[in-house]
């Protein structure tokens, strides 16, 4: 398995307890999202390295690059519909340009001049930015929050096939590290993740990014 990982115990301790912060895995060139899905559509996407077959170019497609966000969601690969579990490499500039074009999924008077500009930039905006309690590996909320990007049009066709990197399919792992779910988590292993650092200001504003400092 590509991706690295690291006792969660030894994680959780660096991570920000509250507020506004991007959790991923990622170096210079890519960051590390996740989906989950049926086994046709990840099958395929795990053989051939794009996403096709069945999948559809017609709906929302959401990517979270917050490993444990993505556990809670598809109830660690056993909900139905999301029993595989994907890890997906995507270029991070692309990443970068998804998060510039992303338009919150609730009204924020603090981003938008009122709710009609909010309404009109939402009905044409291709990324759908969601702010939601991140939850900790038993399933428990959080008061940090989590992000997911919810892809469509021209930006989702792009990152079906021409941003993505590499895609593992995950879901042994997974599997693996439900069975390590306990009162003190001793035995879970999960990705490595940090902050992920958004450079550009205007960027960091619309998001609502909260401070932190390493």
């Amino acid at each position: 398995m590509r991706l690295i990982t690291e006792p969660y115990l030894s994680q959780v301790s660096r991570w920000p307890e509250t507020g506004r912060h991007i959790l991923a895995q990622y170096d210079d060139q890519s960051i590390v999202v996740y989906q989950a899905y049926r086994p046709a559509i990840g099958h395929f996407a795990a053989t051939h390295g794009y996403f096709g077959g069945e999948f559809s170019l017609d709906r929302m497609s959401w990517i979270k690059p917050n490993f444990l966000w993505m556990m809670y969601r598809s109830g660690w690969g056993i909900k139905t519909g999301q029993e595989v579990i994907l890890a997906i490499w995507i270029q991070r500039w692309a990443f970068e340009e998804m998060l510039a074009q992303a338009v919150h999924s609730t009204f924020n008077p603090e981003v938008y001049l009122s709710k009609n500009a909010w309404h009109l930039e939402l009905k044409e905006s291709q990324v759908r930015l969601q702010w939601d309690p991140d939850h900790d590996p038993s399933g428990a909320k959080l008061q940090r929050r989590a992000i997911q990007l919810g892809l469509r049009g021209k930006v989702l066709a792009n990152y079906a096939k021409d941003w993505i990197l590499q895609i593992e399919d995950i879901s042994d792992f997974v599997q693996q590290q439900r069975q390590n779910i306990n009162s003190d988590c001793a035995e879970l292993i999960t990705p490595r993740e940090t902050v992920y650092p958004v450079i550009d200001q205007q960027t960091q504003n619309k998001l609502g990014l909260s401070a932190w400092i390493e």
